[in-house]
C-alpha cells in the first residue's frame, strides 16, 4: 500500500515536471539608456526601493557587469 502511494506520488511529480510552463508572469523586461553622468548607484535609486546597495547589485548581475564602469549609449537590463 504505501509503495503504491509513493509510486503514485512520483508519477504526479513527474507529469507536473513535464508539463509545467513559463506563465510569463514576471512581466516584460525593461532596460535602460545609460546617459552621461549615470552612474549604477543613480540608476538603482531611481529604479529600485530600499538600499540603492541592492539594486546596484541587481544591475550588476543581470548585466554581466565585472566592475561598475558603464558608458553612455549602453543599454541595461532593469531586472
Amino acid at each position: 500500500m504505501f509503495g503504491r502511494i509513493i509510486l503514485v506520488s512520483l508519477v504526479a511529480v513527474a507529469m507536473w515536471a513535464l508539463l509545467a510552463r513559463d506563465s510569463d508572469a514576471g512581466g516584460s523586461a525593461r532596460s535602460y539608456r545609460v546617459e552621461a553622468g549615470d552612474t549604477l548607484w543613480s540608476i538603482a535609486a531611481s529604479s529600485y526601493r530600499g538600499d540603492p546597495r541592492e539594486g546596484v547589485w541587481k544591475l550588476r548581475d543581470a548585466n554581466h557587469l565585472d566592475g561598475s564602469t558603464i558608458a553612455p549609449g549602453q543599454v541595461l537590463r532593469l531586472p
